[in-house]
């Protein structure tokens, strides 16, 4: 007796997709990351995703791996398909003209000038379109692009590292190594993926650090091109304190440099330096306008690696999306360096409030990640 055919679902073949699209985790910005496969009579005959901008996109990847066998199949993709010529033509017209029969769409675009169009491009072109197949699990593929797309901002994600009791730092100020050569490898991936890493002047005076990410430390062996993609740095100095002789001033990777006013100083040409806005009651740059101009800018993802003060500040003005919480089996003390500076609340509900959405081991260490509830999205006990 021969052994029934497994008819596989559509969302059995939109995780395939997903997968494809985790190819290019590191390397798509300003672009989403974005996979597709086609399947023809319940086999696999096509998959790709693109990995970096101005190069082809995962439909036209997956057409090509498919070849002839992409007519009257169907493409199950991560995005829906751009229906405008940008970088690269349209996808909606190569599925199109692939004669392809069937399309499944995890999510819509998330820019609402260009939303539901490539999908109507399909629809006129008589394709049948299916929308809504794992949609929560594409979207947690490109929280900063859709953020982007729908506000300007893009997501921004604060790492601490912290004792057992949360100090990040002995009173001397001490701070090497609080965690594990482990999570520190766990920091580098997740610089990997980002579009800008931000820091303030505090932290570059303290560690002279280069804020880049060491690809033999990070071990990315999943990593596409043969070039690591470097994430800008941002800085904030609106005192100008920074002196062009620190190291990441001359590693010839990118810097954006925030300060207040005209600099005095003049500093290699990796270095942009651009003048802050001020915010005009505490004499200290609007981070609102600085996480606004970021996104104009093109940055999707943004990784603070950064002392108490900004990381706090930036807590405090609703701007953190995400905490990265590294926790490590030390106990520093009650005069050790608290993990954030905040105001000073005088009701429990007035506090950030965090919702915990991972927790795991690295090595020795525990990785706590927190989704920071806005303010007008929840009530908290007072």
């Amino acid at each position: 007796m021969s052994n029934p055919i497994v008819q596989y679902s559509d969302e059995y073949w939109m995780a395939l997709a997903i997968q494809q699209a985790r190819r290019g985790m590191y390397t798509t910005s300003p672009n989403p990351r974005v996979g597709c496969v086609i399947v023809k009579n319940n086999v696999l005959v096509g998959a790709g995703a693109h990995l970096q901008a101005g190069t082809p996109h995962a439909e036209v990847h997956a057409l090509r791996d498919a070849g002839e066998q992409a007519r009257g199949a169907t493409a199950y993709v991560t995005l829906e398909p751009c229906s405008h010529t940008g970088r690269t033509p349209p996808c909606a017209d190569a599925l199109v003209k692939a004669n392809v029969g069937r399309v499944v769409v995890a999510m819509t675009d998330p820019n609402p000038l260009v939303s539901g169009r490539g999908i109507k491009r399909l629809q006129d072109a008589g394709i049948v379109v299916t929308q809504g197949v794992l949609t929560s699990e594409a979207e947690a593929l490109n929280p900063g692009f859709i953020k982007r797309m729908t506000t300007g901002m893009p997501w921004m994600r604060a790492k601490l590292a912290c004792s057992l009791d949360g100090k990040i730092a002995l009173a001397n100020g001490v701070s090497q190594w609080i965690t594990g050569p482990a999570a520190r490898k766990d920091v580098q991936r997740f610089r990997a993926q980002s579009c800008a890493v931000l820091t303030g002047s505090g932290t570059v005076k303290a560690d002279n650090p280069s804020l880049l990410v060491r690809p033999e430390q990070a071990e990315l062996s999943d990593y596409p091109l043969t070039q690591c993609r470097q994430p800008l740095r941002v800085v904030i100095d609106t005192a100008q304190q920074l002196t062009p002789d620190l190291a990441m001033f001359n590693d010839g990777s990118p810097v954006l440099l925030v300060i207040n006013g005209t600099s005095k100083y003049v500093f290699a040409n990796a270095v942009t330096v651009i003048p802050a806005q001020m915010d005009t009651a505490s004499q200290k740059v609007s981070l609102t306008w600085l996480i606004e101009e970021l996104g104009r800018r093109g940055l999707n993802d943004i990784w603070v690696e950064a002392g108490a003060g900004l990381a706090g500040a930036l807590l405090a003005d609703n701007l953190i999306d995400e905490l990265i919480v590294y926790q490590a089996p030390k106990v520093l003390g009650d005069k050790g360096m608290s993990m954030l500076t905040l105001p000073l609340y005088q009701k429990i509900n007035q506090a950030p409030h965090l919702k915990l959405t991972d927790l795991r081991h690295i090595a020795e260490d525990i990785r706590m990640t927190y989704q920071v509830i806005k303010p007008d999205t929840h009530t908290a006990a007072g």
